[in-house]
């Protein structure tokens, strides 16, 4: 194969020949472009020779489950990442239009070694990726993606023979299944649930009627326009409307879904936004009851909470605090033999014996219906109001561009180092610590803390911030934080704030 060419011209003859990828869209978990702004469908083809390529050279069983989310061009790209792997010599077995988590179901379900799945994640339309992974139920992390670029720019993609393709029918059917399983609600339930038009549509209002629970829709129609809003249960707008639509319906709660279904937010029955990393509390909590002296895997993103909930220590959990992104908590979590991994973005990772070790936003909804069911006395907002109060922001994202961000986020992190190094404080409390596994999330004497790291996924930077005092000390935390991260000229403007 040869190297990919400099970026060409949409709308050329070489456009629709030879094949044009931005190295920017390898990130640390999985991979990500605009499309076909950064790569066209030659260079798609180009990634699936890639991959295949670095499934031979590792030896793994020459056999792939692919599928695709629901965006308009999401077929036309998994058609040319398949071309690519067949050239590879690469069995393709075609599991069709699914969710992020249907496609790692396929691995256990059709014994496959490896999955790659086509979607933008909970990206706004635009933007198209891969998501993938050799080891059940891991997905690739920093190693093999770095190596999967060099194959890939480099044009050390090898065709090889006995490549083929296999549409296999059912899969969805079977995902289903697995998720419900024997269970059926014994306490009557009123759920929003909300699809934001995305690929989750197909799923989830099927989903709540098996487990016998009334469903209140919420933009479940299929469309890869996204008419209301981009699905993102991270997003203030798509809470908002979450809690407009409970509040309209008296259910008990809303479930909203992300562009592949591999996230879950939630909204309680007085309409009030549960960040779902207080959400994992709540999980860990009724959990640790039934398995005391569970290991939960939080990012560093969440909630203090994991490590100083009363409760939570009474029943013997280990809090573990990791790096950011679906790829180092699938590992973290099997490496530490943990029940749980909890993420502030509503990724969730559930090991055996709830789940498989992936994140899936539908297993969420599974688990938090029988929460419910096992709490018959108890309301969301309830559960929501047993929690210590802490006061927290939203994920805080300023742009920074692709090619600057770490070394941008290296300088801040020094800044912030030598800030506590030098007896400094943030809203007059002293830096008990800041840890430096993912960014800096400098902590206070009172355990608040403020976060600043770099997105995987997108040009940006991650902020943020939490307080167990109040909300004025929150804003404090995040002024004296932003301020440090202002110095730095290259950071834009927030998409949100507080």
């Amino acid at each position: 194969m040869t190297k990919p060419a400099p970026k060409v011209t949409q709308n050329t003859w070489e456009f629709l020949r030879d094949a044009m990828i931005t190295p920017t869209g390898f990130r640390e978990y999985d991979a990500r472009w605009k499309y076909p702004d950064d790569i066209n469908l030659p260079g798609i083809t180009a990634l699936g020779l890639g991959l295949g390529t670095q499934m031979q050279r590792r030896g793994i069983e020459p056999v792939i489950a692919v599928g695709n989310d629901y965006r308009e061009y999401s077929l036309s790209v998994k058609n040319a990442l398949m071309l690519g792997l067949m050239q590879a010599g690469i069995h393709v077995k075609d599991i069709g239009p699914a969710l992020s988590p249907m496609a790692y179901f396929a691995q256990f379900h059709l014994n496959a070694p490896a999955v790659a799945m086509i979607t933008a994640s909970h990206n706004p339309n635009g933007w198209t990726g891969v998501k993938m992974g050799f080891e059940r139920p891991l997905t690739h992390g920093p190693d093999e993606m770095s190596e999967l670029r060099e194959i890939v720019l480099n044009g050390e993609g090898k065709p090889a023979a006995g490549g083929g393709y296999e549409f296999v029918h059912g899969v969805r059917e079977a995902y289903l299944d697995d998720l419900v399983g024997d269970f059926k609600m014994s306490r009557k339930l009123k759920v929003v649930c909300a699809t934001g038009n995305g690929t989750a549509s197909a799923f989830a209002p099927d989903l709540f009627e098996r487990l016998g629970v009334e469903v209140v829709p919420s933009h479940n129609k299929l469309d890869y326009n996204f008419p209301n809003y981009n699905p993102n249960p991270e997003a203030m707008e798509m809470l908002h409307d979450m809690s407009a639509s409970v509040k309209a319906s008296g259910a008990d709660f809303a479930l909203g879904f992300d562009g592949d279904g591999d996230r879950c937010g939630v909204v309680d029955d007085e309409g009030e936004e549960i960040f779902a990393d207080k959400v994992g509390v709540i999980m860990a909590r009724d959990l640790s009851k039934i398995y005391p002296n569970a290991i939960f895997v939080a990012d560093v993103k969440s909630t203090g909470l994991f490590a100083s909930d009363p409760e939570l220590r009474a029943n013997g959990v280990t809090a573990d605090y990791w790096k950011t992104g679906h790829s180092h908590m699938k590992r973290r979590v099997k490496e530490l033999g943990a029940l749980a991994g909890f993420e502030k973005s509503g990724h969730y990772f559930l090991a055996e014996p709830l789940g498989r070790g992936y994140d899936c936003g539908m297993r969420v909804a599974v688990e938090i219906c029988k929460l419910m069911d096992r709490n018959p006395d108890m309301s969301m907002s309830d559960l929501r109001k047993a929690l210590p109060v802490t006061y927290a922001t939203p994920t805080m994202s300023p742009y920074c561009a692709d090619e600057e961000k770490y070394a941008v986020l290296e300088r801040i992190v020094a800044k912030l180092v030598a800030l506590a190094d030098g007896g400094g404080t943030l809203a007059g409390r002293a830096i008990t610590q800041v840890v430096t596994v993912n960014g800096a999330r400098v902590i206070l004497d009172n355990g608040s803390w403020g976060l600043v790291r770099a997105s995987s996924n997108t040009p940006n930077l991650i902020v943020v911030c939490e307080s167990p005092e109040s909300d004025a000390e929150l804003r404090a935390i995040f002024a004296q934080l932003d301020a440090v991260i202002r110095t730095e000229p290259l950071v834009g403007e927030y998409d949100q704030t507080i």
